[in-house]
């Protein structure tokens, strides 16, 4: 796919999705969904990258959706059908339901927690909407002294999108998560870093380095290991009982210690760095994924 609204990049194994639509403070579009979604794809299987960036072009991270007031409905949205809980359940794929009601920042999320690859968030700027809530799919979040954060959805009359009722409570908490989407106050770099959204304030002109300094620890490990630890820590936390998470771990580490687990081993007792091979594209052991059973 050839992009339009989005920039991307790959260097020293780390992949860059910048957010690229300056002149309208990078904000999303059903057309930048489609390009985010192709670019977690193809980054989750490209065996060249180990770590994935987000970021936004000039003074924004994403300003929110780009509302077309030309549009009967501005979200795009298809106001010619009552769609039912049956219906997302059992036709999401069909085309007037993906196309006519799904949201569009929910499939981008999507494809973010389906990701083999750690992503991490470097929140340039002005990132409302959609533009914060996609960031609460990524692992790590890295902000800007110029960052403003802001969960506006009921200011404008609409409800909270792009997954986030489930990723926001687990990162700060229900009374957090709640106070942050009823006032849809503008939250600021202290404010995101005290309630532990964001790991680090950075300066403007630091952020980039802070995430890729970040990234290239990553980058190092096992891709296996990798992909493995990210889906276990957010499936696993899900689940109703910790056997279920029992089951997955046992798995988990039985395959490993087969695979990169003996080079981890033997550099540590040979008091080397590890030089792991396995691709997260190849490699990975055939009870995954688990959650399709």
């Amino acid at each position: 796919m050839n992009y339009s609204t989005i920039k991307y990049e790959v260097e020293d194994s780390i992949a860059l999705i910048t957010l690229s639509r300056p002149e309208k403070l990078n904000s999303f579009t059903i057309e930048m969904s489609n390009e985010l979604i192709d670019a977690f794809e193809k980054s989750s299987e490209d065996d060249d990258v180990g770590a994935i960036i987000v970021t936004g072009a000039e003074r924004a991270f994403c300003a929110g959706m780009d509302l077309d007031p030309n549009l009967d409905n501005v979200f795009g949205l298809d106001e010619t059908i009552k769609p039912t809980l049956d219906d997302m359940r059992e036709k999401i794929s069909d085309p007037k339901i993906h196309h006519g009601v799904r949201d569009a920042g929910g499939k981008v999320v999507l494809s973010i927690y389906e990701c083999k690859k750690p992503v991490i968030a470097a929140i340039n700027g002005a990132a409302v909407g959609i533009g914060a809530t996609m960031t609460c799919a990524m692992d790590i979040r890295f902000v800007s002294t110029k960052a403003k954060i802001g969960f506006v959805f009921n200011k404008i009359g609409i409800t909270p999108e792009a997954c986030s009722s489930w990723f926001l409570p687990k990162l700060v908490g229900f009374q957090t998560a709640l106070e942050w989407c009823y006032t849809g106050e503008i939250l600021l770099p202290e404010t995101l870093l005290r309630e532990r959204f964001a790991k680090e304030i950075c300066e403007p002109e630091e952020l980039l380095t802070k995430a890729r300094e970040f990234a290239q620890k990553l980058v190092q490990h096992s891709q296996v290991s990798m992909a493995l630890t990210r889906q276990m820590l957010y499936r696993n936390s899900a689940l109703d009982h910790p056997l279920k998470a029992h089951e997955i771990d046992s798995l988990s580490i039985f395959y490993a210690s087969l695979g990169a687990g003996k080079e981890g081993v033997k550099s540590f007792l040979e008091k080397r760095a590890p030089e792991f091979t396995d691709k997260a594209s190849t490699d990975m052991p055939d009870f995954y994924p688990w959650w399709t059973d």
